[in-house]
């Protein structure tokens, strides 16, 4: 429903018994925002411009809006989203102690005890997150594969780690050309024989920027 919300910061709550939150008001309405410390520490001072991308979540009992500063984070916490189990409260504390980055590169190396530092996740919830979400973020595009011929003018990557990259980043809610533009970026600055975890890590940041 809301894809960003941009106004004040009227105030910023580390952590209380509902976890960490902004306030952000946009033309007289205060919108409160749940979030992760990570988001909190780098945000403005109060009485600041901010920029909040944000997904609207319906329960029976209650409508909240949880926020990021930049988008990667708030897509992967809505991908996060979709593992049964893993609720608003979950997905926010597996991004408050793993960056966006970080998260997925766990779940492509299959790395439950990785996740599992992540506080009231335990090993059985890790490893249903990574079963449920590798498919999804690797596999995501075989059934409607992207030409990636054009992607860099570099020869010596190889589509495999290439496509793995774009599908991803897909997964994500990039578009193809975003996609594209991130790996062709990438492929600039990381070694011919770096992993496609190194590209994917570029990409991100990369798209961070944009």
């Amino acid at each position: 429903m809301y894809e960003f919300i941009k106004g004040k910061l009227v105030s910023k709550i580390t952590s209380s018994t509902k976890g960490a939150s902004f306030v952000v008001e946009n033309n007289g309405i205060g919108y409160l925002v749940n979030t992760t410390s990570r988001n909190i520490a780098i945000a403005g001072e109060e009485g600041s411009d901010i920029k909040v991308y944000t997904t609207l979540i319906h329960r029976e009992d209650a409508m909240l809006l949880c926020g990021f500063l930049n988008r990667e984070d708030r897509d992967i916490f809505n991908i996060l989203m979709t593992v049964s189990g893993v609720g608003m409260k979950v997905a926010l504390v597996l991004l408050d102690e793993f960056s966006g980055y970080d998260l997925i590169s766990a779940v492509i190396r299959g790395d439950f005890k990785e996740l599992s530092r992540a506080k009231g996740v335990g090993p059985k919830l890790a490893q249903k997150i990574i079963l449920e979400l590798k498919d999804k973020l690797i596999n995501w595009q075989k059934s409607a594969p992207v030409d990636i011929s054009d992607i860099s003018e570099e020869k010596d990557f190889s589509d495999e780690s290439l496509t793995e990259v774009q599908a991803v980043l897909l997964s994500l809610g990039y578009s193809i050309q975003e996609a594209k533009n991130a790996i062709k970026a990438s492929c600039k600055t990381v070694s011919k024989k770096d992993s496609a975890e190194e590209i994917l890590k570029e990409a991100l940041s990369y798209l961070a920027r944009e």
